[in-house]
């Protein structure tokens, strides 16, 4: 446990750290402590998470040697309506964490993942997701918790989709070295977002980075689905699809497929 420490624009920012042997979630116990009045920006990590979850309630497990960690985050000054985009502001700072680790073949997937981009072992694959919740503290104070999963040493297996690890895609890194640039990266992310003034920066960067951006996409909402290309991410983060026809639909929340997945769903 003694591995993990934040980095130094992290530490210099008033960022702080508390480490786990053992939890069942790192993004439950930081909405206990939001709750308790904890307004952060806060840290916690897990060497070995038991009950993580994704979005839409599914389970993420974490074995020794992946990363689990979640940050509490204040957004007191943030428009409610601003507050997601901070998803995209996670996103970005796992990729700037992945590229200072020496990590390549990785690409966004919207909302929530990264996925391998490269030819091996699998690509496509989940290698990590991120899930953001909210929450209200003592006072009406509001805060959100970014929690990151990351396959490093080992993926889960029995899932309904492909998984892989940073070790089968031949990168020798450790959890609590990519913890330490991720501290980083979501400084430098935030300074960027500016409280969600400075979205539009955020989305081209994420674009710039993102899976199947002008492929195929189907996205399952409920018992429907809408299938297209995926032309871009609109103004707040929503997925935009354009169909044969040449009309758009902007998506806000579902199960995403691309490439020849899409086409299968």
């Amino acid at each position: 446990m003694d591995g993990y420490r934040l980095g130094a624009l992290a530490r210099e920012q008033g960022h702080r750290l508390a480490i786990h042997e053992t939890l069942g979630s790192t993004n439950t116990e930081a909405l206990e402590r939001a709750r308790a009045g904890e307004s952060g920006p806060l840290w916690i990590v897990a060497v070995r998470q038991l009950a993580g979850r994704g979005r839409r309630g599914n389970a993420w497990s974490s074995s020794p040697g992946n990363l689990t960690a979640s940050l509490l985050w204040p957004v007191d000054e943030v428009a409610p309506a601003e507050v997601p985009t901070l998803g995209f502001v996670a996103g970005l700072a796992l990729m700037s964490a992945f590229r200072a680790a020496g990590i390549d073949g990785v690409a966004l997937k919207w909302p929530n993942d990264v996925l391998a981009s490269g030819s091996e072992p699998a690509p496509g694959a989940k290698i990590a997701g991120l899930l953001l919740e909210t929450e209200t503290g003592p006072g009406g104070r509001r805060s959100v918790v970014m929690g990151f999963g990351v396959n490093v040493a080992a993926a889960p297996e029995g899932l309904p989709y492909p998984a892989t690890c940073l070790r089968q895609m031949r990168h020798d890194t450790r959890a609590e070295d990519l913890f330490v640039h991720l501290t980083d990266g979501i400084v430098d992310a935030a300074r960027l977002w500016r409280c969600g003034h400075g979205f539009s920066d955020i989305r081209t960067r994420w674009l710039d980075q993102a899976a199947g951006l002008g492929a195929p996409v189907t996205v399952r909402i409920g018992e429907s689905r809408v299938h297209g290309i995926f032309e871009t991410i609109d103004g707040a983060g929503r997925l935009v699809v354009r169909s044969d026809d040449g009309t758009r639909r902007t998506v806000t929340a579902g199960e995403v497929h691309l490439g020849t997945a899409a086409t299968a769903a």
